[in-house]
């Protein structure tokens, strides 16, 4: 009992704490100005369809689609995680990125070569807390989820292999990348790198920092 009792709390830990990190880079993506994460790219794109909407009235609809779907294909994929992600990310990359720009000042006045390397720290911060939080299994994003239950439930077959979830990551990172920009949303450097590295690194951090912690 004291066992199961303590991998609770270290889920809840990793689920709280990697969410946390999620804003975090998040805002460390925004404040590079080097491209929106895939998602993000797709949500710009998609809500220029329907612009009579603010874009947070619309972010918050596009991902209670998602949530929607989700449910009804795996609904053990919705927890704690989900609930902080949908609530509290937004307000925390906010925050983040408000930190940035007090501390250092407007990302424009910086090189280019300091820009990129906020970039790289924000996308390694984004893939470790995701491994944290997809290890932890308390709830996913809704966009994370897809990847996951296609992983899963082995739904994305090559010459009879399941495909892995790092490429079935990339492969939806560069759906939602071709979509948005197909619509006029801005794709960067950093959207690139983000669909290409996010999925092998994502499966880097959970064999050699997440499941560790858990196990541990």
């Amino acid at each position: 009992m004291k066992t199961n009792n303590i991998r609770l709390i270290k889920r809840i830990l990793m689920t709280v704490f990697g969410v946390s990190i999620c804003g975090l880079s998040v805002g460390l993506f925004s404040y590079s100005d080097l491209g929106l994460d895939p998602f993000q790219v797709f949500a710009h794109g998609t809500w220029k369809l329907l612009p009579f909407f603010s874009f947070g009235t619309y972010y918050l609809l596009l991902n209670a689609v998602f949530l929607a779907v989700i449910f009804v294909v795996d609904h053990r994929k919705i927890g704690l995680g989900t609930v902080i992600n949908l609530l509290l990310v937004g307000y925390m990359a906010d925050f983040a990125e408000a930190c940035l720009i007090r501390w250092l000042g407007p990302s424009v006045d910086h090189a280019l070569w300091f820009r990129v390397i906020v970039l790289a720290v924000g996308v390694v911060i984004m893939c470790l807390s995701a491994a944290l939080y997809f290890t932890a299994d308390m709830g996913v994003s809704t966009y994370d989820s897809i990847a996951i239950v296609l992983d899963e439930k082995k739904l994305i077959i090559i010459k009879r292999r399941a495909v892995p979830f790092k490429y079935i990551r990339i492969g939806t990172d560069l759906i939602c990348v071709i979509i948005g920009g197909l619509l006029g949303a801005t794709v960067g450097i950093g959207t690139l790198i983000a669909a290409f590295f996010m999925g092998p690194l994502i499966s880097f951090f959970k064999k050699t920092v997440a499941e560790p912690i858990l196990r541990g």
